[in-house]
């Protein structure tokens, strides 16, 4: 977090971010606000300094891309590349997560308090837009189709 958050917001600072954070003896769970945490560690210790924003904003497109282009791979019409095949979602949604974390820490964005913040906003605004959205109502409509539920099962790895 940048300099103007207050320590005590925060899980206490973890002196080698390797140990016991994101690495060996990592914890199961983590909080968003350990996460933080870890982030600006790891950043500060191993990383040297934040990048500046808007390289930053670079770095959390090219990330959302690669997410993209898996998602397009498994659940579209596109088959993977030959040198693409090992391509790992859950590695890449967690790169999206590390340069997300490293924006708000450094413009100073709680990303608990704005979760839940931003999760009362949606409650309260669409309690019953959802449920009243007669494109949802029935899964097996054309509204629905690519929408969600149809696409459970990823679809199988095509070679080129």
């Amino acid at each position: 977090m940048n300099q103007s958050t207050e320590q005590n917001e925060r899980e206490p600072r973890n002196p080698d971010p390797l140990q016991g954070g994101l690495c060996e003896g990592a914890p199961n769970e983590l909080t968003i606000r350990q996460a933080q945490a870890t982030v600006d560690d790891w950043i500060k210790t191993i990383g040297v300094r934040y990048f500046s924003e808007l390289t930053n904003l670079a770095q959390l497109v090219e990330e959302v891309g690669e997410v993209s282009r898996i998602m397009s791979r498994t659940f579209g019409e596109q088959s993977f590349k030959q040198d693409e095949r090992d391509a790992d979602l859950g590695d890449e949604l967690a790169d999206v997560l590390f340069v997300l974390i490293c924006i708000a820490n450094q413009t100073g964005v709680d990303l608990t308090s704005a979760l839940k913040k931003n999760l009362e906003k949606k409650n309260a605004r669409d309690s019953k837009r959802h449920l009243d959205n007669p494109k949802l109502a029935n899964p097996g409509s054309p509204h629905c189709e690519g929408s969600g539920n149809d696409h459970q099962k990823p679809v199988e790895k095509q070679t080129p």
